[in-house]
C-alpha cells in the first residue's frame, strides 16, 4: 500500500513545507483538491456529505491543482502528484490537455490526472459549459485528453466536441494516467472502461469494500482485469496501523490521508504541528507497512 497526503483546506503558504516533508517521510503522492470558487447560493446538493451541505466556506483556500503541482514538483524530487478529483465539466479538454502535458514534463512525469464531472451546476454553468449532459461531455472529454496527450497530429470529432488536425508538442513521455472520481455505478463503469484506477470521496469501510468488490467485477466485464489499477481511497473509519492493513487487504492501493488530523492538529493548524503530524505517521504506519 502506497499513501498519498492530502491537503485540501490547508493555507497556500504552507504546502511547499508540506510536500518536501511529504517526500522526506516516504509518501508516494500529493492529492491536489480543485475548487473553481464558492458560489454564495447553489442549485445541487454535495453528495459527499449526510445533509449535503458543503464542508468548506467562501473563505476557505485554494490553488488550482495544476498550478500547484507544477510549483511543488519544482520544489521536491521524488513524490508524485494526482488531482483528487479535477472537474472536468466546465473545462474544455483541448485547452486542458496543454496544461497537463505541460505539468508531466516540467515534474518529469510526475503527475496523474484524477477526474470527476463535477457536482455544482454553477461551476459549470458559470464558466459556460452545460452541466445537464456532464456524463456525455465528460467521456468524450477523456476520449480528447487521451488523443492529444497521446502525440502526433490528431483530430476528433464528437458530438460535444470538434476539432480539426493538431499537434500539441512535446507530448509526454511517458502516458499520464487517467483516475476517475465518483460513486455512482455510472461513475464505476467509466472507472473500470477506461481509468487507470479509481478515486474515492470519503467513505466507511463497508461501503468503499463493497465498491472495489464492483469495480473488479466491471473491470472483469470490460475485459480489463489484468491491466493494473489503482483504487485511491479516503476511508473514515479505518485508521492506525491495524485499519490500514485492513484497507490493503479490501484492495486499496493508495491510501489518502491528512495524517495530522490524527494527532489533534486542525486543518488551519500551525506548519510546525503538520509536519510532526507527517513524521509521526511515518514512523507509526508507513515504516510498518512498507
Amino acid at each position: 500500500m502506497k499513501f498519498s497526503l492530502g491537503i485540501a483546506l490547508s493555507p497556500l503558504d504552507q504546502l511547499i513545507d508540506l510536500a518536501q516533508t511529504a517526500e522526506e517521510c516516504g509518501f508516494a503522492s500529493i492529492a491536489l483538491p480543485d475548487s473553481l470558487f464558492y458560489s454564495e447560493e447553489v442549485s445541487a446538493k454535495y453528495p459527499y456529505t449526510p445533509d449535503g451541505s458543503r464542508f468548506w466556506t467562501a473563505k476557505t483556500p485554494w490553488s488550482d491543482p495544476l498550478v500547484t503541482a507544477a510549483a511543488l514538483g519544482a520544489a521536491t524530487r521524488r513524490i508524485r502528484f494526482y488531482t483528487q478529483v479535477l472537474k472536468l465539466g466546465p473545462r474544455n479538454p483541448v485547452l486542458l490537455a496543454r496544461q497537463v502535458g505541460s505539468v508531466a514534463h516540467l515534474t518529469g512525469n510526475r503527475f496523474g490526472l484524477g477526474v470527476g464531472l463535477g457536482w455544482s451546476p454553477e461551476e459549470s454553468l458559470w464558466c459556460g459549459a452545460p452541466f445537464a449532459d456532464r456524463g456525455d461531455r465528460g467521456d468524450e472529454a477523456i476520449e480528447v485528453l487521451k488523443l492529444i496527450l497521446g502525440g502526433g497530429m490528431v483530430e476528433f470529432h464528437g458530438k460535444h466536441f470538434d476539432f480539426g488536425r493538431l499537434q500539441m508538442s512535446p507530448a509526454p513521455t511517458e502516458p499520464v494516467p487517467i483516475y476517475v472520481g465518483g460513486h455512482a455505478d455510472v461513475a464505476l463503469r467509466r472507472a473500470a472502461r477506461v481509468g487507470d484506477g479509481w478515486s474515492s470521496a470519503m467513505m466507511r469501510f463497508d461501503d468503499l469494500r463493497a465498491t472495489i468488490a464492483r469495480l473488479a467485477e466491471l473491470r472483469s466485464d470490460y475485459g480489463r482485469a489484468d491491466q493494473p489499477f489503482e483504487i485511491q481511497a479516503v476511508c473514515i473509519d479505518r485508521f492506525g496501523l491495524d485499519g490500514f492493513r485492513q484497507q490493503a487487504d479490501a484492495g486499496v492501493t493508495d491510501a489518502i490521508v491528512v495524517p495530522w488530523r490524527f494527532y489533534g492538529t486542525g486543518f488551519d493548524g500551525p506548519l510546525s504541528a503538520k509536519k510532526d503530524g507527517l513524521h509521526r505517521f511515518a514512523d507509526e504506519v508507513i515504516t510498518k507497512l512498507g
